[in-house]
């Protein structure tokens, strides 16, 4: 008798210009709810950071858990977050564990995004905190096999391909498509 090893289902990959729109999604989301709440001074605002990492992990962690792996950014690009086990996508949705670590790297980055955004009018090198997102993101763009970014490596996690959404960046497709050939007439 001998063992068998059945073959792996088969998860499309996730564009990296998707992922970044619904990252994009996501931070507008917590950064605009927090900038709503925050005080209109200039410097760090304790309470707005607070009121974003709140923000961040309702949308991130909470909604993803209860949502088939979707947050509302990856909802919207038909994208979903899935368990990777021994380097292979197990197709399970990752424990609540997992996309704390995952969301807590990639929340820091978003963070420093966000206190950046408040601050760049003042102080121009306030642009230096975009850095940790890059360097965390840019991980993927060298990964040509799993395409994992540094957060998605560490919490065991991986970004797929879902039928299962709103398909938004092909309903902008098809509306600026539609919006040129109007002008070209």
């Amino acid at each position: 008798m001998t063992i068998e090893r059945v073959p792996q289902i088969h998860y499309p990959k996730a564009d990296i210009g998707r992922r970044g729109m619904a990252l994009g999604l996501d931070f507008l989301g917590a950064w605009l709810i927090s900038s709503i709440l925050g005080s209109n001074q200039i410097g760090i605002q304790f309470v707005q950071i607070l009121v974003f990492i709140f923000c961040w992990l309702i949308l991130r962690v909470v909604v993803v858990y209860n949502n088939q792996g979707q947050s509302l950014g990856r909802w919207a690009f038909n994208l979903k977050v899935l368990e990777v086990q021994d380097g292979e996508i197990s197709g399970r949705i990752p424990t609540l564990r997992s996309l704390l670590k995952r969301e807590a790297i990639i929340g820091f980055g978003a963070l420093l995004v966000s206190i950046a955004l408040n601050n760049i009018r003042v102080n121009f090198t306030a642009i230096l905190l975009l850095l940790p997102l890059a360097i965390d993101c840019g991980a993927a763009l060298s990964d040509n096999q799993m395409r994992q970014a540094l957060h998605d490596r560490y919490a065991g996690t991986f970004i797929v391909s879902s039928r299962r959404g709103y398909s938004l960046d092909i309903k902008i497709q098809r509306l600026v498509d539609k919006l040129l050939r109007n002008v070209r007439r």
